[in-house]
């Protein structure tokens, strides 16, 4: 059989993923400056060669900024102009607009975390930043809808679109890329978005939210550490509190200590300090729960430090004033998490090659933003594994292999859907 990954794609692949596209959240200073419009754009024109047409590349609109949900890292980002006009979002498509019932529209996000290495190809593997998260995926998407183009019924019948967005990384989850495009309602009956799952259609994708925790105390010096707050000891002991308070306190979640820091120096106690933690969530009433459990054990824990620390020389001033100099703020907070059905469309998925979700949970990314889609299913699925391929992690990868697979599977589900389309309504997600 005539691979559907050609030469031509091994190309583009490589191309895209010489070009540094790291979001800016994610950016440390030995990062080269993203080159993302350049990724957009070279992906527009790879997309012509098999039929779509460009329907618009550009920057999001900054009244996208104002919406609940949006981290408040972005908002601070976004008061650069800059910010929002290098995050440009690309949306393609393959036939006339239609109802939503004869459209299927696939999600890729071209931002990548930070990292960026000189990409390479050995003939049986690609390495680079993006390789399977998600530049790898993105290329053998095209594949696999240049293979199914050429099924009469598609562009004729049905109409294609494609999300090619910014701003799934760096903890933006969507916010300004993707969420847009479906709120001006750009989807489809069925909606994929092509994340590294093992080629495994998730109906599902957990939201997340970021707590931060601030002590802005007073500093002393090392001579007289009781003169001051000790923002270390009370950062450290609140997050061995919440991580033994909040490990499975709401069945499903997860909870990641992330950042802790006061200072660098050894000779003079830090006031000062955040402690940053994340968490994510199945449902969205999953996700209410564990926030009022984070507020809940951080006022428990201020208390038992209080308690443990009173009668200390060291810490009784930071015991003292602990819940004074003590606040719980949210990054991001109450986004919605996707848990759809559709057995229609779930039927769909694994004739055309997909593998059973089981009872996996899933992970963060953008399909977040399709819960509760009227008329809809959606499903994340991909090639590769973001743990196994090393995503967000040097030495990130990707085989020829699976993409060639996963260029079959979209090739089926075109055609399939242009063959089987159904006018009934999945059950809606509640949320």
């Amino acid at each position: 059989m005539t691979p559907l990954f050609t030469d031509q794609d091994r190309n583009l692949l490589l191309e895209l993923l010489r070009l540094p596209s790291v979001n800016p959240l994610e950016a440390g200073p030995d990062d080269p400056p993203s080159q993302l419009p350049g990724v957009l754009e070279r992906y527009a024109e790879a997309a012509a060669g098999a039929g779509f047409r460009t329907l618009s590349l550009a920057a999001p609109p900054a009244a996208c900024l104002a919406r609940p949900g949006v981290p408040a890292t972005v908002r601070a980002a976004a008061r650069d102009p800059r910010f929002l006009a290098g995050q440009p979002s690309l949306l393609l498509r393959l036939g006339p607009e239609r109802p939503r019932a004869d459209t299927v529209m696939f999600n890729v996000h071209l931002d990548t975390v930070a990292g960026h290495v000189p990409p390479a190809f050995d003939g049986v593997t690609f390495t680079g930043r993006g390789a399977v998260d998600a530049k790898g995926p993105a290329v053998a998407l095209l594949a696999g809808l240049r293979a199914a183009a050429a099924h009469p019924a598609v562009g004729r019948d049905v109409t294609v679109l494609i999300q090619a967005v910014a701003g799934e990384e760096g903890g933006a989850l969507g916010t300004y890329g993707t969420r847009p495009l479906l709120e001006a309602g750009h989807h489809g009956r069925l909606n994929v978005f092509c994340e590294p799952t093992g080629l495994r259609a998730l109906p599902r994708a957990t939201a997340s939210m970021t707590a931060r925790i601030t002590v802005t105390g007073e500093d002393a010096v090392d001579d007289h550490p009781d003169a001051g707050h000790n923002a270390t000891v009370l950062l450290g002991f609140l997050a061995q509190h919440l991580a033994a308070r909040l490990d499975g306190a709401v069945p499903g979640a997860r909870v990641c200590l992330a950042g802790l820091h006061t200072g660098r120096t050894h000779n003079r106690v830090h006031g000062t300090g955040t402690l940053l933690v994340n968490l994510s969530y199945r449902t969205t009433e999953a996700g209410r729960r564990l926030g009022d459990a984070v507020a809940r054990h951080v006022t428990g824990g201020l208390a038992r430090f209080a308690e443990l620390f009173s009668g200390t020389r060291e810490f009784a001033r930071t015991a003292r004033d602990a819940a004074d100099i003590t606040r719980l703020d949210w990054d991001k907070r109450g986004l919605p998490a996707l848990d759809n059905r559709d057995p229609w469309a779930e039927a769909l998925l694994a004739r055309a090659g997909a593998r059973p979700a089981a009872d996996d949970p899933g992970f963060t990314c953008d399909a977040i933003w399709a819960a509760g889609l009227d008329d809809a299913f959606t499903a994340v699925l991909g090639p590769g594994d973001l743990a196994a391929n090393r995503a967000h992690a040097p030495g990130e990868f990707v085989a020829l292999a699976d993409l060639e697979e996963f260029a079959g599977v979209v090739r089926h589900l075109v055609t399939l859907f242009a063959e089987d389309r159904r006018p009934t309504s999945p059950v809606r997600n509640p949320g």
